[in-house]
């Protein structure tokens, strides 16, 4: 049973900057707008002529054997983004903590959350779920800031659920038990809520004006979680995934392919308008094994150009990943956008992301980007000179509808990316 007092103050947590945050545009208005983000994030850095593809802005195209040559049917839907900077992290840990987060503190706008959560806040308060994190391989070495990507606010870790089974009970768990099941569990879920109701009416009337306006709509925006929460699934839920070991090795492609079938259920079955899977982590000891490689990805993303053997090892594995991406894509393709109109990738904005550039130089510069799916003016390849990447996370949250300036640390850029938002 949940307990009470820690309901409460998770409810009480939720940053109240969302209340000032440009809200969603109504449905009508949401027209050719991306209106739900999928986060895709692989470790390590990349080799950047293995990677680049080769072309101007619009007649670019992937080399024979490069790393994104298996995007190749995916073209016209991509924006490749190449020449960004992090400006408040570097190397492995500090690239992890930047990328989704622009080094922002608890003084900044954006409270040192990461574009998942900050998103979530805006367009997922009335969702069954305000966003869904899915891992893969991401708990072998525990929760640190290498591990994790996603922060609730500065300092605190949104933590990836990295078993697909508990991931599929935490999404489905409440139809196992039938529809008396299913209302055992409404109902515990509502006595929870009215009983945080009442903690929050006695706080309300122990504060200060000012924070009773907050309270008072940090309360409304509770009662759209309410409905949402104790509404019937708008689909049926697919079959569980098979049992795996969540932290073998050679589990990874399995449990990749589940997490991301449980990412895609969920915003086809309207559970949330937010997801992420996370492929391990920086410093990756992941081997792929089944390409054939028998050293770790995080070592061989360290491989000389006097080692090809060792960076075509790299390259296979990078490959690999791209070949997922690529299937991440025909999925959402293929599955219906629950509001009508097209496919769930015509409505969602796909952003693949890496925590480094140059893995072998340790450094954060030109780190790679790969947007697909409701992203505008798609099939082009973008190149900057240094940019902050800061200016991708703006126009990412413009994209989605969420009116910003900066994010992060608002020191190091202020407006979106040229050509994206």
């Amino acid at each position: 049973m949940l307990d009470r007092r820690r309901f409460t103050l998770a409810l009480l947590a939720a940053p109240f900057l969302a209340l000032t945050a440009t809200p969603r545009r109504a449905r009508a208005q949401d027209a050719g707008r991306a209106r739900r983000l999928l986060i895709f994030s692989s470790p390590n850095g990349t080799i950047h002529r293995h990677w680049r593809p080769m072309g101007g802005e619009n007649d670019f195209v992937f080399p024979e054997g490069s790393i994104l040559e298996p995007l190749t049917p995916w073209r016209d839907r991509l924006l490749v983004i190449d020449g960004l900077n992090f400006l408040t992290g570097n190397n492995h840990e500090g690239g992890q903590a930047a990328m989704l987060t622009n080094g922002g503190g608890a003084g900044t706008p954006t409270r040192g959350a990461s574009l998942d959560q900050f998103v979530a806040r805006r367009i997922g308060a009335a969702d069954r779920f305000a966003s869904l994190e899915f891992g893969v391989l991401t708990d072998i070495w525990g929760a640190n800031t290498q591990t994790r990507m996603s922060y609730s606010e500065a300092g605190q870790f949104v933590h990836p659920e990295a078993s697909p089974q508990r991931a599929f009970d935490r999404m489905f768990g409440d139809l196992a038990g039938g529809p008396s099941g299913a209302a055992r569990q409404r109902a515990l879920r509502r006595s929870v809520l009215d009983a945080s109701r009442t903690d929050l009416a006695d706080l309300h009337r122990r504060v200060g004006r000012a924070e009773q306006l907050k309270l008072e709509a940090h309360l409304e925006a509770l009662r759209g979680v309410e409905q949402s929460l104790f509404s019937e699934l708008s689909c049926e839920a697919p079959q569980a995934p098979a049992a795996l070991d969540k932290d073998r090795n050679d589990d990874f492609p399995a449990l990749l392919d589940a997490q991301t079938r449980l990412a895609v259920s969920a915003l086809a079955c309207g559970m949330t308008h937010v997801a992420s899977v996370q492929l391990s982590h920086t410093v990756s000891p992941v081997v792929f094994s089944w390409v054939g490689n028998a050293e770790g990805h995080h070592s061989l993303s360290h491989a000389a150009d006097e080692q090809p053997e060792l960076v075509g090892q790299f390259v296979l594995a990078e490959r690999w990943v791209a070949e997922r991406f690529g299937a991440l894509l025909d999925l959402l393709n293929n599955t219906p956008d629950p509001d009508g109109g097209g496919s769930l990738l015509d409505s969602t904005l796909v952003l693949w992301t890496k925590e480094m550039g140059d893995s072998r130089a340790h450094v954060c510069e030109s780190v790679p980007f790969v947007m697909a799916g409701a992203v505008p003016a798609p099939g082009r390849y973008l190149r900057f000179g240094g940019d902050s990447h800061a200016r991708l996370l703006v126009s990412v949250c413009r994209l989605l509808g969420v009116d910003v300036e900066t994010f992060g640390d608002p020191t190091t850029s202020v407006g979106g990316l040229a050509g994206v938002a």
